[in-house]
């Protein structure tokens, strides 16, 4: 009888502790938000940055922006593929909520796979997922984003190696043996999703393979993700030099694996350092700024509101089914939760 009583309790404390936890993680994820959006601006005055964007042609601008909106749009695209993965598929306007809101965080705030992963959960928790049907989705990104960046990689260093080699340093033997590397990883990934069924058991996680269609989308979709963003920051260089598509693209993939590689928040300093590389004798403060405002400073104010605002209406929406006791409610759930 007394064990009896106890499971309740114990019950409540573990809900009271989780839930202490992912409002701190709220708060804190808000405050950094906000405090990166602030430390990303203060380097720059008004003028400057009014002046340095106001030059670039309004064409550009509008072609730059629909790029960026279009690939925050592949990547909830590749979130419901995740959920599909996981054998959890939600309405696709739940997973675009909760992938734009967590995407647009994580890549300001940086580990992006911990950040916007920490804040996918506090969504798909509350439509149902548990915590192993979350992680397998946030892996299934991840794997995304690799292979999709190798195929980007791939085809813009083949088709474009000397650029490659001007910017890595590398010989040309070696940039080709990279952009055949990232080819080969791709084909190797695929191979497994074709012919490798069984699950792999990690302690008390299984992994297994997507099924080939899936996989496939997954380099389609990261390929494509990766291809828009490199539209976005081409369209504003173009306005100020004499640069092609792929140049820029090559470039983009080595300053996103050195970002993979470094967790800057934002790509911040490593995407202007290729960037100055490749245009040396350009002023690209302009370009560079509006490719930062519209891809992650934008994305990310409204990522702020919008995760307040629902985190706003979740609490309210609880405090009042808390108020208003259900009648028609079973006494097993209400005891359970």
């Amino acid at each position: 009888m007394t064990q009896a009583q106890a499971t309740p309790e114990a019950k409540q404390a573990t809900t009271a502790r989780r839930r202490f936890w992912t409002i701190l993680l709220t708060i804190l994820s808000v405050a950094l938000g906000g405090y990166l959006l602030y430390r990303t601006l203060a380097g720059y005055s008004l003028a400057q940055l009014v002046e340095s964007v106001r030059a670039l042609p309004a064409g550009r601008l509008a072609a730059a922006g629909g790029f960026a909106a279009a690939s925050y749009l592949c990547l909830t695209g590749i979130d419901w593929l995740a959920l599909r993965a996981a054998g959890k598929p939600l309405p696709y306007r739940r997973v675009a909520l909760a992938a734009f809101i967590s995407l647009s965080l994580g890549h300001s705030i940086g580990f992006a796979g911990l950040s916007s992963g920490a804040i996918r959960y506090r969504f798909y928790t509350r439509w149902g997922l548990g915590t192993a049907d979350v992680a397998k989705a946030v892996l299934f990104c991840g794997v995304t984003v690799a292979v999709g960046l190798m195929a980007l990689g791939a085809v813009a260093v083949l088709v474009h190696p000397g650029l490659a080699r001007e910017v890595t340093g590398l010989s040309q033997g070696a940039v080709l043996a990279a952009g055949l590397a990232c080819a080969g990883g791709v084909a190797t990934y695929l191979g497994l999703a074709a012919w490798w069924r069984k699950p792999e058991t990690f302690r008390r996680w299984s992994i297994e393979m997507p099924p080939l269609p899936l996989a496939a989308a997954q380099v389609g979709l990261g390929a494509v993700n990766f291809a828009l963003v490199s539209a976005c920051l081409h369209q504003v260089l173009a306005a100020v030099a004499d640069v092609g598509f792929l140049a820029v693209a090559s470039v983009f993939v080595i300053a996103n694996a050195a970002v993979l590689v470094t967790h800057v928040p934002g790509g911040v300093g490593v995407i202007e350092s290729v960037v100055v590389h490749l245009l040396p004798k350009t002023d690209v403060i302009g370009p560079l700024i509006a490719f930062r405002c519209l891809y992650f400073l934008g994305p990310l104010a409204l990522g702020l509101v919008a995760f307040a605002a629902t985190e706003a209406w979740f609490r309210w929406r609880d405090a009042g089914g808390a108020a208003t006791p259900s009648r028609t409610a079973a006494p097993g759930p209400a005891a359970r939760s």
